[in-house]
């Protein structure tokens, strides 16, 4: 009802869908509505890793600058992942516990919802900046074209729980 309720009931030529790493049952679900509404309306769709957005719309990347990416990731752990100046990731993102993330970030500028802790644990004098960010799609369009895929399949950021009995 909440589509259908938007100009022209909601159709759209292009869909963009997050691909994750985030809430695993969320991240499934976009990815699912979004296929179901691309067959529906024959529309294109791409997906996008959600903490390539973040670092997108983070205020540090304008001017350009470096940006590491923290966010909760479930299970004790934060999702990290260092950005270029040229938005492009320096490698994959990585589930890690709040002391490897440390670590691992490599850039002054952090952005995330897990940010401010990242930045506190180097100390105030440490020359990090943080801005708390959740991702938001309304900035999809700030994202660069490499990140946008026709693979929608979901980035989990961390290997499953679960496994297969033999």
């Amino acid at each position: 009802p909440l589509i259908a309720s938007l100009p022209g009931k909601g159709k759209a030529d292009r869909i963009l869908v997050s691909r994750g790493p985030g809430s695993f049952t969320g991240v499934r679900i976009g990815i699912a509505a979004a296929r179901a509404l691309a067959f529906a309306w024959g529309a294109e769709i791409s997906g996008y890793p959600t903490l390539a957005l973040v670092a997108a719309q983070s205020p540090q990347s304008d001017p350009a600058a470096p940006v590491t990416v923290c966010m909760h990731g479930g299970h004790g752990e934060w999702f990290v992942q260092n950005f270029g100046a040229d938005m492009l990731p320096e490698g994959e993102v990585r589930s890690l516990s709040p002391e490897a993330a440390r670590d691992a970030c490599r850039h002054d500028a952090i952005a995330g919802n897990r940010a401010n802790e990242l930045a506190a644990m180097f100390g105030a004098d440490s020359g990090k900046t943080s801005v708390d960010l959740l991702p938001d799609a309304r900035h999809a369009m700030l994202l660069r074209p490499d990140h946008l895929s026709s693979e929608t399949s979901a980035l989990y950021g961390r290997a499953p729980d679960a496994r297969p009995q033999p």
